[in-house]
């Protein structure tokens, strides 16, 4: 299944998309969010030509948190499909490797602009 032609149903599903960069994808976060919780997390790479396509992602942490700096905040224009709570914001330096299996469920799509500016903004950090 292509995410792209997914309907809202599809999106809740675990089925794994051909290309996912851009979409939200949630996950337990045990350590900071405890047990019952999932925390959403950017795709910012996984498709064909990369290391690991189809069953690993990376991935950058959401947060609803402003305590640092450098956030870059995700406006309700920005999300083509599904969405997160209000005032969420992409941790640039939030970076994790997700195995298939730990992905929850598809939880949205933003556009292609925040997605790029989030890649730009961990790529500055990294230096």
């Amino acid at each position: 299944m292509s995410i792209d032609r997914a309907s809202e149903d599809e999106l809740s599903d675990a089925s794994v998309p051909e290309r996912v960069l851009g979409y939200l994808v949630a996950n337990r976060d045990r350590a900071f969010k405890g047990a019952g919780a999932a925390r959403p997390r950017l795709v910012i790479s996984n498709h064909e030509g990369r290391p690991f396509h189809g069953d690993q992602y990376i991935t950058l942490t959401l947060t609803t948190r402003t305590w640092p700096g450098g956030l870059s905040s995700i406006p309700e224009a920005d999300w083509i499909r599904g969405g997160v709570p209000p005032r969420s914001y992409v941790v640039p330096w939030g970076v994790q490797s997700l195995d298939r299996d730990d992905v929850e469920h598809w939880q949205g799509r933003l556009d292609q602009r925040l997605v790029d500016e989030a890649i730009r903004a961990l790529t500055d950090y990294l230096g």
